[in-house]
């Protein structure tokens, strides 16, 4: 295995890949499923299991007929070794997926209360989920705190408040991975860029993460990238505030553009005023969400600025 550092890429040793069409058409089988649950349920990403261990848990009489599934799943989605077979990270992947139901399951909760109160309005917020979406929107005028996808296994055995715990942490992980520049879906590198064009209302300036590799793009308010800034965390904690738990959307400066003013648009740079516990401090970024400047003394929330 190479290494490199710096800008240099990276070319990994491995084998040729296949075309997507191929890989869904290996998965295409029962008997294949069968294998790959098998090799799951005996725990074939930690420890080879023998092909006598997985025979014995597939619903199929004829080894020979077994083995010709299981051969066309070796080299891309499990890997064969002297021990016994375990999962290729596709085939890890691929596996947990379907079996977290994010491609099976069919879920949808009617509203419930949830944490927090309308940056817009004032009033309360509630939460839902239906076509895999769950979100969170002020009950009285409607305005939208977060939409976003969620995996229908993550409802499974959690009450209203776990449930939004969790998404808490699926949203603030997906996007904080992706100001550090890496597609929380395939783990490519994601290109950041702010915008002062916006796809959703009430918001002035937004910001784009788009991976090349999967073409996934996440679209947000500017504040929702600063999750885990340093700055930012600091500031919260020396006044109580725990941002790895407290649910962003009660944040107005994450999910809306209520603080967020532009000092420049050309080069485009906004400053982003944060408050809590009666202080305030500031962040000024460039168009890639680059920190350039920080007013890291805090001063009383309406003070004159410098």
């Amino acid at each position: 295995m190479s290494h490199s550092a710096g800008n240099e890429s990276v070319a990994p040793e491995s084998d040729a890949g296949i075309a997507p069409a191929e890989a869904f058409a290996l998965l295409g089988n029962d008997t294949r499923i069968e294998i790959l649950q098998a090799l799951l349920d005996e725990d074939g990403s930690e420890e080879p299991v023998s092909f006598s261990e997985l025979y014995e848990r597939v619903d199929i009489d004829d080894s020979a007929h077994f083995n010709y599934h299981l051969k066309k799943l070796t080299d891309h989605f499990v890997r064969r070794t002297d021990e016994g077979y375990t999962f290729r990270y596709p085939g890890w992947k691929v596996v947990r997926a379907v079996f977290a139901g994010t491609f099976t399951d069919r879920a949808e909760l009617e509203p419930f209360d949830a944490d927090g109160d309308c940056y817009d309005c004032g009033g309360g917020l509630q939460a839902w989920y239906a076509e895999e979406r769950l979100t969170i929107a002020c009950g009285d005028c409607g305005t939208v705190h977060v939409s976003y996808p969620f995996p229908p296994g993550g409802l499974d055995d959690r009450t209203p408040a776990e449930l939004l715990q969790a998404f808490h942490h699926h949203v603030r992980h997906h996007y904080c991975l992706a100001a550090d520049g890496v597609c929380p879906e395939c783990m490519g590198k994601m290109e950041t860029a702010l915008s002062r064009e916006t796809t959703y209302p009430g918001l002035d300036v937004q910001v784009t993460h788009e991976c090349h590799r999967c073409h996934n793009r996440l679209h947000s308010a500017v504040g929702l990238n600063l999750l885990d800034n340093a700055d930012v965390m600091t500031f919260h904690a020396e006044r109580g505030v725990d941002l790895s738990t407290r649910p962003f959307w009660t944040l107005p400066w994450c999910v809306s553009d209520e603080r967020t003013d532009v000092v420049s648009c050309d080069p485009l740079e906004i400053r982003l005023d944060i408050s809590t516990g009666g202080d305030s401090m500031c962040i000024v970024l460039d168009d890639s969400l680059n920190v350039l400047d920080v007013d890291g003394c805090a001063r009383p929330v309406g003070a004159s600025e410098r």
